[in-house]
């Protein structure tokens, strides 16, 4: 005997297949656009399994092929599908593109700029993103101060802020100037605004944030607001390895 799929909700399994956002998804469900395996469904929380015949008026769905790409993140932009308060979102960059739904993978707040990534393949989604094993991300931030060797061995000792321990993996001066200070940071588990918070609670105001490398992906020379697709190389690396990778930074790019 088969063992049965798990079900999730409608909406969420539509996202999923890279067809629309969750958001999107519940309106078409809520319009009657929506049937499942031949009937209308007008719950978004309708439990579903991910092989079920689904068809968006009147027209069957089939999975897309996966596809994998990284975008360059301008400064500005929110990380969202739509946003309640009408800012630009990283699909701007996207426009025009031809791609089916892809869900960004992971976030870069508005002020942050740098590597994004964006897929319609969940489970790789969950690989990269998974704080255990996914790899690490490698950030270049500049500072309004230039911390010694002993703030920078501070910042991978970590400090508790509300209640979170917060600390980087590693921390290294860059480049400084008179006032200021480009630091590499890399990070080896996701938290809230995780870089801003930590250095705030050592006086260090962010200027500047810059992701050039999650795992053995770098940003390289890709032009700001641009987008590439990934190699089947670099899709399975990111997954494959995990921490094991070690960033290559010749090629990084800060302004």
């Amino acid at each position: 005997m088969q063992p049965r799929l798990p079900r999730h909700g409608l909406a969420r399994v539509l996202s999923k297949r890279g067809i629309c956002s969750r958001t999107e998804a519940a309106r078409w469900i809520a319009d009657g656009r929506v049937r499942v395996a031949g009937r209308v469904v007008r719950d978004p929380e309708h439990p579903t399994a991910a092989d079920v015949a689904i068809a968006v008026d009147g027209i069957v769905l089939a999975t897309p092929a996966p596809i994998h790409l990284m975008l360059n993140k301008p400064r500005g932009l929110v990380t969202t599908a739509s946003d309640e308060q009408l800012r630009d979102t990283v699909y701007r960059c996207l426009d025009d593109a031809g791609l089916p739904w892809l869900a960004p993978v992971g976030r870069l707040d508005k002020a942050s700029e740098g590597l994004l990534l964006f897929c319609n393949d969940p489970a790789w989604a969950a690989r990269v993103t998974d704080p255990a094993s996914g790899p690490d991300k490698t950030y270049h931030v500049q500072v309004d101060a230039i911390p010694d060797a002993a703030l920078l061995a501070l910042l991978e000792q970590g400090i508790d802020v509300d209640g979170t321990r917060l600390r980087a993996k590693s921390a290294s001066l860059l480049r400084a100037g008179s006032k200021n200070a480009w630091l590499r940071i890399v990070l080896d588990e996701g938290r809230n605004r995780q870089i801003r918070r930590l250095l705030a609670a050592f006086d260090m105001q962010v200027l500047r944030l810059v992701r050039v490398a999650i795992g053995d992906l770098a940003l390289g020379g890709l032009a700001k607001g641009a987008w590439r697709l990934l190699t089947s190389i670099e899709v399975e690396g990111l997954v494959s390895t995990g921490k094991r990778f070690q960033p290559r930074t010749d090629t990084d790019k800060h302004g």
